[in-house]
């Protein structure tokens, strides 16, 4: 096992299978580490959205659409946060990705591309998603790098982690991986790629990144950040941690942290529009609570306090409104008051605030304020506001904005390179995947489909050239 490879892959998931696949397609012997006992990294819990530009999906439902109007909307979202070299390299190379999906087997939901789903829409149709979510990604993926591996020139070794970095003369030779029998190996190879994923399972980690807490326990349990410490001990660095931005949030099962999900309230108008406020930990609204754009609605969470917010209504609105939350009727919701930590009820608003833990005084003049104002217009924009909150008893759900992908990651070139500080690149180190991090690719807003697609393109990508590069 102890011999020279052409190329040696530390992540065996979204990027690393295709990188693989395609680096064996030419010829090249490949040894695949990783750490799990199964292939597919984060694919096994992930939503896995795409999105590509000029595909023959949307041809055959008349959309017309290119990479350079991918790029704008990307551009358009991020509000220019992203590097829009990678950014480029992704969305020109997107198609070519999808349609090799698609001859896979990869199967799209029938009324897909859309124009948005959970994140900012984009203003064509370019987003899809699988029955399967990340499963159908993986399902295409594993047998063109089963045939590859059945030919020999894939090498895969699970429950096995790459530890360290081998170098001369500052150029990666090889590396060092430890066995899940504690027993270490030394393997050379031409080619090192880190495609070891995020770091999300480490709150130590995602707080020294991210400079937030960890809240949510939702992410794939080995994305540690691991391979952000090989590349870095190897003379590259970390960027892009400063674009964190949590989603609009969902209830946590517990105040311990990182905590399950417990339930996620319909937030988005399109799906279901708001009939109840939104307030922070000092009982104000901070935000329109229809605002149609969720990339608005995300960044004005990000600013309140420990990334918080309350959903507050009353009995009337309880009884009326459609359903919070989809799978829960109304016996479900109510039974979760006074039994769980997040939910409070109370005959007055000022005991809802303390017992909720929000400022009471401020909660009773914001209700004042916005009943006061529904014969009128809303301080905030809002316009729909079916009904006063002014029924006891009153409601309060404390809801945890939170994200389960990694914001920072290690820089590269539009080579794929590792590079340093000064951009020069570490000789024979690349990096592809989650562990280059969502702050380069969709700069500080959630840009549909630019992580599970760009780890597929880079990782092809690199597959074809990287022995052309080198």
């Amino acid at each position: 096992m102890n011999k020279a490879w052409d190329v040696i892959v530390a992540g065996a998931g979204t990027g690393g299978l295709v990188l693989a696949t395609f680096a064996a397609r030419r010829g090249a012997r490949v040894l695949v580490a990783d750490p799990a006992p199964r292939v597919g990294g984060t694919l096994h819990i992930a939503t896995g959205q795409l999105s590509a530009a000029g595909t023959r999906l949307q041809a055959e439902r008349g959309i017309e659409d290119s990479p350079e109007a991918h790029l704008a909307d990307i551009l358009r979202i991020s509000k220019g946060t992203v590097d829009e070299g990678l950014v480029r390299l992704a969305v020109e190379n997107a198609a070519d990705t999808f349609e090799w999906l698609l001859g896979n087997g990869y199967e799209v939901l029938p009324d897909h591309p859309v124009q948005g789903q959970n994140h900012e829409p984009y203003s064509t149709p370019r987003y899809y998603w699988g029955p399967e979510a990340g499963r159908s990604i993986l399902a295409a993926l594993l047998p063109p790098f089963e045939a590859e591996r059945a030919k020999g020139g894939i090498t895969l070794l699970l429950e096995t982690e790459v530890v360290a970095l081998r170098q001369e003369d500052g150029a990666v030779t090889g590396v060092a991986v430890r066995r899940a029998d504690g027993s270490t190996e030394e393997h050379t190879g031409r080619n090192v790629v880190l495609a070891t994923g995020g770091y999300n399972s480490d709150p130590e980690r995602f707080r020294k990144l991210n400079g937030v807490t960890a809240y949510a326990a939702a992410s794939y349990p080995y994305a540690r950040g691991r391979g952000l410490d090989l590349g870095v001990s190897a003379g590259g660095y970390v960027r892009g941690g400063e674009k964190y931005l949590c989603s609009f949030g969902s209830v946590l099962d517990h105040d311990g942290h990182p905590a399950p999900v417990l339930c996620r309230p319909v937030h988005w108008p399109e799906m279901r529009q708001p009939w109840e406020i939104y307030v922070n930990a000092h009982g104000e609204r901070f935000v329109a609570e229809d605002d149609p754009s969720v990339d608005r609605r995300e960044h004005a969470l990000r600013a309140q306090p420990e990334l918080r917010r309350w959903i507050v209504f009353d009995d009337r609105i309880a009884r009326e409104a459609p359903r919070l939350v989809p799978d829960w009727p109304l016996e479900t919701l109510l039974g979760h008051f006074g039994t769980h930590p997040m939910f409070h009820r109370a005959d007055t608003l000022e005991e809802l605030g303390r017992l909720a833990g929000v400022h009471p005084e401020n909660l009773a003049r914001t209700v004042a304020e916005y009943n006061a104002a529904l014969g009128g217009e809303d301080p905030l924009g809002r316009t729909h506001r079916p009904l006063p909150v002014a029924e006891p008893p009153f409601y309060a759900i404390r809801v945890q904005g939170m994200s389960i992908t990694s914001t920072a990651g290690l820089a590269v070139d539009t080579r794929l390179r590792v590079v340093d500080r000064a951009g020069d690149p570490v000789p024979n180190l690349y990096a592809i995947g989650e562990i280059l991090g969502s702050g380069q690719l969709m700069g500080d807003s959630f840009c549909g489909g630019m992580l599970a697609t760009p780890a597929m393109t880079f990782g092809r990508l690199l597959g074809d050239r990287m022995l052309t590069w080198t």
